[in-house]
C-alpha cells in the first residue's frame, strides 16, 4: 500500500538534529536557555522586527498580545471570521467578545472596506472596539495599509495573527510586524515547526518586556517568589528552540518547495472546469503554505466534499477551508459584519496536501484522484 499523504507534515533536516544535540550535551533541556535566546534574535532579524519572544504556542502569544494592548472583560475585538478558532479563543479567555468581519476575494483575508464601515459605525455611537485582530490566511498577507490607516484614525491597536504566514510579504514588508504586535506559530503543520511553539513580535520594547514577565508566571524582581500580577507558564523550551533555529535556516527552501507544489497543481488541475485556486494578491508573496482551491460543483461534476472523501479513500489527507467563526456554535451569539464571502469559500474550498517534503509521486497521486472524480471513474465518481 502507498504511504499516507498528509496535508502538511513536519519536514526535519540535519541542522535541527545538531542544535538539539547541543541542548542535550549541555543538559539545558528546561524552558529558557541559550537556544531560546538565539532563536529570538535570529527570528527578529529574519522578519525585521526589533523584539521577539519565544513562547509555547501561537495561541499563548495571541493571548498575551491581546492582554497587553488592553483587552479585558466587557470589551469587543474585531477579528477575521475566516480563520481557525485559535484566532478567537484568546479574546474569550480575557472576557471580551469577538465581532466577526468578512473576507474580501482578492486575498481571502479581512475586508478593509467592511472593517472601515464597522469602525465608522462604532465611532458614531461611541462604541469603538478595544483591538482589531487581522489574520493572514494560508500563507498570504491581508491588505494591511488600509487596515492600519483606518485603525490609526480611530486609535484602535492592530494585532496581527501571522500564524499561517511566515515567509510571506506585503509590499516588501513582513506581515506580523506591521501592527502594534504580531504573533507566529510553529505548530507541527506550519511552514517551519518546533513541534509546538510560537513567537510574539513587536517594535515596542516595553510591551515585549511585559510579555516576558507574564509568560514566566509574572515573577517580580526579588530573591524570593513574589507576584503582583497573574502570570502564565508560556515560555518555549530550549530543546524546541533548538529545532526552531535549524528550521529557520531553511525557511526560504520551504517556501520555494510549497510554491513548487502549487505550480504543479496548477499545471495538473488548472484546466479542469470548476476548479479555481486561491489568488495571489498583487501586494506580496503568497508562500502557498497550503494550496487551496474552490470547486464549483455544477461545472466540476462533484462538490468539495466528494473530492475530499475520494482523497481520503486513497489515504490522502485534505481539509475543507476554515469554517467561518460566525457559523461556529460556540460563537453563534456574537455579532458579525458580512459573512457571505467566507461562507462561500467554506462551502466550496478545499486545502490540498502541501508539505514541503512531498515527492513528485505524492503530488501525482493527489492530482490523479481529483481528475478521476471529475471524470466519474470508478469509485471516485459522484456528487457529495
Amino acid at each position: 500500500m502507498p504511504r499516507r499523504i498528509y496535508l502538511s507534515s513536519p519536514h526535519m533536516g540535519s541542522l535541527e538534529r545538531g542544535y538539539v544535540n547541543e541542548a542535550f550535551e549541555s543538559n539545558w533541556v528546561a524552558p529558557l536557555g541559550p537556544h531560546v535566546d538565539a532563536f529570538q534574535e535570529e527570528f527578529a532579524r529574519c522578519v525585521g522586527t526589533q523584539h521577539a519572544l519565544a513562547l509555547s504556542s501561537g495561541t499563548a502569544a495571541l493571548h498575551l498580545a491581546l492582554q497587553l494592548v488592553g483587552v479585558g472583560p466587557g470589551d469587543e475585538v474585531l477579528v477575521s471570521t475566516l480563520t481557525f478558532s485559535a484566532s478567537v479563543n484568546p479574546i474569550r479567555y480575557l472576557g471580551a467578545s469577538p465581532v466577526f468581519i468578512d473576507s474580501e476575494r482578492t486575498s481571502w483575508n479581512m475586508d478593509p472596506a467592511l472593517l472601515t464601515e464597522e469602525l465608522e459605525s462604532r465611532a458614531a455611537s461611541g462604541r469603538l472596539p478595544r483591538a482589531v485582530v487581522v489574520v493572514h490566511l494560508y500563507g498570504q498577507s491581508a491588505d494591511m495599509d488600509p487596515i492600519l490607516s483606518v485603525c490609526e484614525r480611530y486609535g484602535v491597536p492592530v494585532v496581527e495573527d501571522a500564524a499561517e504566514a511566515l515567509g510571506s510579504t506585503y509590499k516588501g514588508r513582513v506581515p506580523g510586524t506591521l501592527g502594534r504586535v504580531g504573533i507566529f506559530s510553529f505548530n507541527g503543520n506550519k511552514i517551519i515547526t518546533t513541534s509546538g511553539g510560537g513567537m510574539l513580535v513587536s517594535h515596542d520594547e516595553a510591551l515585549v518586556r511585559h510579555a516576558l514577565k507574564l509568560s514566566t508566571q509574572a515573577r517580580d524582581p526579588a530573591p524570593h517568589y513574589q507576584h503582583s500580577e497573574i502570570g502564565y507558564n508560556y515560555r518555549l523550551s530550549n530543546v524546541l528552540a533548538a529545532v526552531g533555529r535549524g528550521q529557520l535556516r531553511v525557511l526560504e527552501d520551504r517556501v520555494a518547495a510549497r510554491r513548487r507544489n502549487y505550480a504543479f497543481y496548477v499545471r495538473a488541475l488548472g484546466g479542469l472546469p470548476g476548479i479555481t485556486f486561491m489568488p495571489e494578491a498583487p501586494w506580496g508573496r503568497h508562500t502557498r503554505w497550503l494550496t487551496t482551491i474552490t470547486i464549483d460543483p455544477m461545472r466540476f461534476g462533484a462538490d468539495r466534499e466528494a473530492v475530499r472523501v475520494a482523497l481520503e479513500r486513497e489515504d490522502i489527507e485534505a481539509r475543507p477551508v476554515w469554517k467561518p467563526m460566525h457559523l461556529q456554535p460556540v460563537f453563534a451569539a456574537f455579532k458579525q459584519r458580512g459573512g457571505r464571502v467566507a461562507e462561500e469559500l467554506f462551502q466550496n474550498g478545499l486545502c490540498l496536501p502541501s508539505g514541503s517534503n512531498l515527492t513528485p509521486d505524492d503530488l501525482a497521486r493527489v492530482a490523479e484522484v481529483v481528475r478521476a472524480v471529475h471524470q466519474g471513474q470508478g469509485r471516485h465518481a459522484g456528487m457529495g
